[in-house]
């Protein structure tokens, strides 16, 4: 367990996202980690000193001016003592304090006091999180050092819509995770593609398929954890970004193609779980394509989208390619004939036929195939499955003599 005896200090601002906060203490302890809560005052309206120090063990501190505490633990020695800090949520106004440098409570203290790593979880409605003060300050936090959580995007307490949501619990403790893990793949850049993409018809109707982009997310965030830097490219799917990873989101096969082959050369490993159309519309209508009673369906000419997986392993220098297939029947034969008609290094294959582990669902069993090796994945989660095949990809890449040149 990556976070197994970590010291964590978790700082929590007032603002209505606190109310999250003991779910977030108890995943972390659940964890492994070992959690010290620090409130601000404002925090106290939000969520209670007593249900955080119910699920940490220790007792919260929030008073700078607290003997008792300074004849013990005094905030000095506390500003020692985490291996991470987290700040979660973060108020635009502690925002602002922490940029600026200002020390007038205990965690705005401890802050400026600690040598550890800062991660910041920005929450708040979404005109301040986009107001220029506060991207100024996130720019001053991020250039000083700190690691700053993008927040989601969704409906706020404030009955308005718009990006200022905290992450929830799962994703900042897979943040931590992805601190802590083994970094196995440090130093190796890895691009994944994910999701559907979409094949216009007219301006209302396009060619796509069911992927989730579940199992692509999951592989990015296990690729993550091990230390690669990840570029994941994702086709548009209602998923929150792997903490960690950088995205980029993209609609067709052709701008998928294209995202993909500008980051190509200094790439170490390709992995393509994308669903990716095989065909497109020839041509797309400019207007939306009326029905017409009486009259035949107009006509749609398709033609073949570009194979992504295999242009990038027919590539001058090409990376470590590993890609997925999602087959109905006869599901390991037809893999392994992708495996070497695509010259690939490693194929993932499901069958898409039981609904149990399609498109849509969480979990996922897989076959990996390898030039020499057929290895069977039993149903598990996807984030499960992507960490054993991240496992078999850190084994490979130990033996490829590509990397070494």
């Amino acid at each position: 367990m990556a976070l197994e005896g970590k010291r964590i200090l978790l700082g929590v601002s007032g603002g209505i996202a606190a109310y999250k906060t003991p779910a977030l203490v108890r995943q972390l302890s659940t964890a492994g980690a070992v959690v010290q809560v620090v409130m601000t005052r404002a925090a106290h309206h939000f969520v209670t000193a007593t249900s955080l120090q119910a699920v940490s063990g220790r007792p919260v501190r929030d008073d700078l001016w607290d003997s008792a505490a300074e004849n013990s633990m005094g905030h000095i020695e506390l500003a020692r003592w985490p291996d991470l800090v987290v700040i979660a949520p973060a108020t635009a106004n502690l925002l602002a304090k922490l940029a600026t440098g200002t020390a007038d409570d205990l965690l705005s203290t401890l802050v400026l006091a600690s040598a550890s790593p800062l991660v910041v979880v920005p929450a708040m409605n979404h005109k301040m999180w986009l107001h220029p003060a506060t991207q100024r300050n996130v720019a001053r936090l991020a250039a000083d050092g700190a690691t700053v959580l993008d927040p989601g995007i969704g409906d706020q307490a404030c009955g308005e819509v718009g990006p200022g949501r905290m992450p929830e619990p799962e994703e900042i403790v897979a943040y931590c995770t992805t601190r802590f893990a083994p970094r196995r793949l440090r130093g190796i850049r890895a691009v994944v593609t994910a999701g559907p993409t979409r094949e216009p018809i007219d301006p209302v109707r396009y060619i796509t398929n069911h992927s989730s982009g579940k199992q692509g997310y999951a592989m990015a965030a296990s690729l993550a954890r091990a230390g690669a830097h990840v570029t994941l490219v994702s086709g548009p799917v209602s998923l929150q970004p792997p903490a960690g990873v950088e995205v980029v989101r993209v609609t067709t096969a052709i701008e998928m193609r294209d995202a993909v082959l500008a980051r190509s050369s200094d790439l170490d490993v390709f992995v393509g779980v994308a669903a990716v159309a095989d065909y497109r519309p020839q041509s797309s209508a400019p207007q939306k394509l009326k029905k017409s009673p009486g009259k035949d369906a107009p006509a749609i000419v398709l033609t073949e989208n570009p194979d992504i997986i295999a242009t990038v392993a027919d590539l001058p220098k090409r990376p470590f390619v590993v890609g997925f297939a999602a087959e109905t029947t006869n599901v390991v034969e037809h893999a392994r004939e992708k495996l070497v008609r695509k010259r690939l290094d490693m194929i993932a294959v499901n069958d898409v036929s039981d609904r149990s582990i399609g498109f849509e669902s969480d979990s996922n069993a897989v076959t990996l195939l390898t030039a020499s090796t057929c290895e069977r994945f039993e149903r598990a989660t996807k984030s499960d499955i992507a960490d054993a095949i991240v496992d078999r990809i850190c084994v490979a890449l130990r033996a490829d003599t590509r990397l070494a040149t």
